[in-house]
């Protein structure tokens, strides 16, 4: 380290001292002289240490990092000191590979012009360029107001369908039900349905079919075939 002349803004961290020491001792990545390279380590940072109280903690975590690792391979046949110069040798080469690529990415860089501007700022247009009928928007605003046209009132023809629609008892499907079962005209549930039956025929008979079911004068499988009961154990298959 004769003439040194050292500053830590100059490296990036540890690993770039301790590989800028490998290079300048000229040693051998792959089989690094680890006592000499951490010789000069402690002494560059305790040399700082002595001059600036402000050294950078991870420069200091790794001064007693390899005061530890020496500690270690100063014991005859160590296990640790050698996992540990092994792990530190790991972590110098990734470190010089990745400098290796940063500064051949950084030539490819240097060598591509590349002319950028600050962007332009875009100025915003709010006119609203769409034509409307003027009747149309004075109807909008009257609407939002709430003095638009309310809709017109119901008239009785639209009332009609719902109110003369012919009125079907229950009982009459109940009937209609048990007919269609004994004479053999419906097997099945959907047969005591018809597409030509008005709607109030078609919940009639619906709920016709729930009254003898729950009366148990009716039964239906799980391939909707009725089964009509009349007395007791005995059971008639229309």
């Amino acid at each position: 380290m004769d003439g040194l002349t050292f500053r830590l803004e100059e490296f990036e961290g540890p690993l770039d001292v301790l590989l800028y020491l490998v290079s300048k001792n000229k040693m051998n990545i792959y089989d690094i002289a680890i006592l000499d390279l951490i010789d000069q380590y402690t002494a560059i940072i305790n040399q700082l240490q002595q001059n600036r109280m402000e050294v950078a903690s991870e420069f200091i975590e790794m001064a007693a990092r390899l005061v530890q690792m020496k500690s270690f391979l100063l014991l005859p046949r160590s296990e640790e000191a050698e996992r540990m110069k092994e792990e530190l040798t790991g972590q110098l080469i990734e470190y010089s590979a990745c400098k290796e690529i940063a500064r051949q990415m950084g030539q490819q860089a240097a060598q591509n012009c590349s002319f950028v501007r600050p962007p332009l700022e875009i100025e915003l247009d709010n006119t609203y360029n769409q034509y409307h009928d003027p009747m149309l928007l004075a109807q909008a605003i009257e609407m939002l107001l709430g003095r638009g046209k309310r809709r017109k009132v119901p008239t009785q023809q639209a009332f009609e369908p719902l109110v003369t629609a012919p009125f079907v008892s229950v009982a009459s499907r109940v009937v209609h039900v048990l007919r269609s079962i004994v004479t053999g005209k419906a097997q099945k549930l959907r047969a005591l349905f018809a597409r030509q039956d008005t709607r109030s025929q078609t919940v009639a008979t619906f709920l016709a079919v729930l009254e003898l079911i729950r009366a148990g004068r009716i039964t239906i499988d799980e391939q909707e075939n009725l089964t009509i009961r009349r007395g007791k154990g005995r059971k008639q298959e229309g």
